[in-house]
């Protein structure tokens, strides 16, 4: 258990918490959730000691082991991968090195004797005969092949530290465990895995993500941090953004009797509580759905933006036609070959790939900044089209201020019109006057959105739309897109995203594409989509 008492934070005259009390329980799951900035993981970097309150403390329930999820990807580069695994039980790697070192002396003495059989003892009751196969088998798991256990870690490239980083956190079923950002630069099947092992998990977990699939899978509780406080909730995420704004919109119907409100509160916990059943967590969070009451269930104070797409047009019935596309990278490696297919009317394509650069690949030539190798496109002639790019640096190299970066894309100059929709994304007052070259990832995106909300095009393509926001605006914009009526091609690695938006999915491969019109979960799930992946790729395919 970890109890927090009267916490505070300070930087200059700046307040991230201000008396923060709060229980974490063994047996939970807690998903720390707040806005951009609020201190999500520097209040896991506070519990895990990196960093020291103003003023109050927390404590931890003597004898139990931490194991937190390092994020200096470069911190144990002169290790074996293995090692640097079992390193996340710090006792037991301890024991492992006194151990070997006492064996290895050459004037091996009685004292040393006796200190080995301690140590011996020590590492029998801490199972330390199984670590390196217990390991060995993390890792497995994680999708690090065994001819790499042996390396050092200077030798994987980024993707594979975090798994080794991740196997380590995990390693030795420690009894609180802190996980900022786990699913970071994994595939869905390991986190998959990963859901699964949380489930099963029976110690406390306490967890930043801005992953909703994830968070709905793994978590019994949810801290909230707004206004420089902390307030738990039962249940995940999904229950957490319903009830609060069903208690919202409660809040603003003063016409509602009380009685109708609390009887409408009860009807959603219980409903909630019967669909918990199906989750992974169901047993833990289904009771503890059971025991609250309305008066646990508060309105949020979160600001969500307002995306809205409203196309000029309606688009026709040609939308978008491939034949034979096909490019290769700077070095010569094929990105994807022989892409061909047609988008109906109504069509939200998911598009999937191993090689995310073959995704943007693809969208710039569509978007008309780069060309194929070879085949061609056809666009209709109705199409209007607004584009969404991962990398959107270049949009932001001169320092403007943003109803000056705004007004150059639109046809309307009117500042009050161009302040309209940065204040759908929440800029408001004298934020509009920031620069556009020093604006955080997240401030960038939501430019980027205001501008594809201006140019009401009927065609929307998206590379990983969700990159730097937090979940009030993946959320706006989830909803937003499921709301559209209209086209639209995107990628993503929000699980939840692309399970809500999309009616197609279609991946391409360095030998052609796999086009099903299904959900994303029955796309997964598909055995013939399974036997076609590991013909195109030639191995077992992952995302």
């Amino acid at each position: 258990m970890i109890s927090v008492s009267n916490l505070s934070l300070r930087y200059g005259k700046r307040v991230l918490f201000d008396e923060v009390n709060v229980k974490f329980t063994q047996g939970n799951c807690y998903g720390v959730i707040g806005a951009n900035g609020a201190g999500k993981s520097t209040f896991l970097k506070i519990l895990s000691g990196e960093i020291d309150p103003t003023t109050g403390s927390f404590s931890i329930t003597p004898g139990e082991r931490m194991s937190v999820l390092k994020q200096n990807h470069f911190e144990f580069d002169e290790f074996p991968v293995l090692q640097t695994v079992i390193m996340g039980n710090q006792k037991l790697n301890e024991i492992m090195q006194e151990k070997d070192a006492i064996y290895l002396k050459p004037d091996f003495s009685d004292a040393d004797g006796m200190r080995a059989a301690e140590l011996e003892a020590q590492f029998a009751e801490m199972q330390g005969w199984n670590a390196e196969s217990d390991a060995a088998t993390m890792l497995a798991d994680l999708g690090i092949d065994e001819s790499y256990h042996n390396r050092l870690m200077s030798e994987l490239n980024g993707k594979e530290k975090v798994r080794v980083l991740l196997a380590q956190a995990l390693f030795g079923n420690p009894d609180i465990l802190l996980l900022d950002e786990p699913t970071n630069d994994l595939d869905v099947e390991t986190i998959s895995w990963l859901e699964n092992f949380l489930a099963d998990f029976q110690n406390l977990v306490i967890v930043v993500s801005h992953d909703r699939h994830f968070l709905d899978a793994v978590c019994t509780h949810i801290a909230d941090i707004d206004f420089n406080k902390m307030q738990l909730y039962t249940g995940n995420y999904s229950f957490w953004y319903q009830s609060s704004q069903l208690a919202l919109r409660q809040r603003s119907d003063q016409n509602k009797k009380v009685e109708d409100k609390r009887k409408e509160l009860q009807e959603f916990i219980e409903r909630f509580s019967a669909n918990a059943s199906k989750s992974k967590q169901a047993t833990s969070r289904k009771k503890l759905l059971e025991k609250l009451v309305v008066d646990d269930i508060k309105a949020s104070t979160r600001k969500y933006p307002g995306i809205i797409f409203r196309p000029d047009r309606d688009c026709g019935d040609q939308i978008l036609r491939l034949e034979n596309l096909s490019k290769k990278n700077s070095e010569g490696v094929t990105l994807f070959s022989n892409i061909s297919f047609t988008l109906d009317k109504g069509d939200k394509v998911a598009i999937l790939s191993r090689e995310p650069l073959a995704i943007s690949g693809l969208f710039e030539i569509l978007i008309g900044h780069d060309t194929a190798d070879s085949g061609e496109f056809v666009w209709g002639q109705t199409i209007t089209k607004s584009y969404l790019p991962n990398d959107n640096s270049s949009y932001f190299a001169d320092p403007e201020n943003l109803v000056d970066w705004l007004r150059q894309f639109s046809a309307e100059k009117d500042e009050t019109y161009i302040r309209g929709f940065l204040g759908k994304m929440l800029f408001s007052g004298e934020e509009v006057f920031k620069k556009s070259n020093v604006l955080s990832g997240g401030e960038k995106v939501r430019c980027m959105i205001s501008k594809m909300m201006m140019t009401n095009a009927n065609f929307l393509i998206l590379d990983e739309p969700t990159n730097h926001l937090d979940l009030e605006s993946i959320t706006a914009f989830n909803d937003a897109l499921v709301d559209w009526k209209h086209n639209a091609m995107f990628t993503s690695h929000d699980h939840e995203f692309t399970q809500t938006i999309a009616n197609r999915i279609i991946e391409i491969t360095p030998k052609g594409t796999i086009d099903k019109r299904m959900s994303y979960d029955e796309y997964l799930e598909n055995e013939n989509v399974k036997e076609q992946r590991m013909a195109l790729y030639g191995s077992v395919a992952k995302k």
